[in-house]
């Protein structure tokens, strides 16, 4: 069988059909103690760490390009290879490769919706059997329009047709809680928590295209403006980063150093909610 485009948001069925595909690349983000456990035949592994600088506050920074570059090269990842991103977690593991893979200008990427849980899900089954490693020889180049620094963000307040997700819970919208010492959120954000675009009930799939597209429209995030994804450490926004790339949304940037490295800036400006009750 050979490969024709595969679309973003790949059924465990969909994944099937074209596992013997020679271009085909499937890659388990997680530890290595869940991948020998049991994964897709034929799935190479990353950890969650290596995709992330991992320093606070920046800790969810993009690695150096050279790191990614020998990172990407052990699982042999080649210009025309698609990789499909899953995980055995919530998702945020393999969105956060799908979102790398784009940043750094990889072509052919897919997110197996609902990762290995849907998987099995389906009747499909898994294997302990650790893949050969390969020898890749693409090489990562940046996207600056994928990216958003702080200082991006901050000159994009006052531009009506750049839009800010925030894709945190409604607690650490509203400034309820925080995993930082400031609280609440940027100036002028949107708030779509990232666990309410996931059915429970669906093996934390997606749910369907056409409601999620219901609920960004009531929301006003319009897929004719551009549109900066965040969270804390931009790994649960990189799933909805991944969620509008599904939806067909094509201008959006991921904000890798979120809240965490904006609330650690004191000059940055914030909006608390419960500080405006008071």
């Amino acid at each position: 069988m050979t490969t024709s485009k595969l679309p973003i948001l790949l059924s465990p069925e969909t994944l099937s059909a074209h596992l013997n595909d020679q271009s085909v690349q499937v890659v388990y983000v997680g530890t290595e103690e869940k991948y020998v456990e049991g994964h897709i035949e034929g799935a190479t592994h990353l950890t969650h760490a290596s995709l992330n600088f991992g320093i606070a506050p920046t800790a969810g920074h993009l690695p150096s390009p050279d790191h990614l570059q020998q990172l990407f090269a052990g699982i042999g990842l080649n210009e025309d290879t698609h990789v499909v991103c899953c995980d055995d977690e919530a998702g945020t593991a393999a969105a956060r490769l799908f979102w790398v893979l784009e940043a750094m200008g990889h072509q052919h990427v897919s997110f197996l919706d609902g990762g290995l849980l849907a998987w099995r899900a389906a009747g499909f089954t898994l294997t302990s059997a650790i893949s050969p490693r390969r020898t890749g020889n693409w090489t990562p180049t940046p996207q600056s329009q994928v990216l958003a620094t702080k200082e991006y963000v901050l000159e994009s307040l006052a531009n009506p047709e750049i839009q800010i997700l925030d894709a945190r819970s409604e607690e650490e919208y509203a400034g309820i809680k925080s995993a930082s010492e400031r609280k609440g959120h940027i100036p002028n954000a949107i708030s779509m928590n990232w666990l309410n675009t996931r059915d429970p009930n669906l093996n934390n799939q997606l749910k369907p295209l056409q409601a999620l597209q219901r609920t960004l429209d009531q929301l006003g995030l319009s897929q004719s403006k551009e549109i900066i994804a965040h969270c804390q450490t931009h790994q649960r926004s990189c799933h909805s980063y991944m969620m509008l790339r599904a939806l067909g949304y094509k201008n959006i940037r991921g904000f890798a150093g979120s809240w965490s490295e904006w609330s650690a800036d004191l000059s940055m400006p914030v909006v608390n909610l419960q500080d405006q009750k008071g």
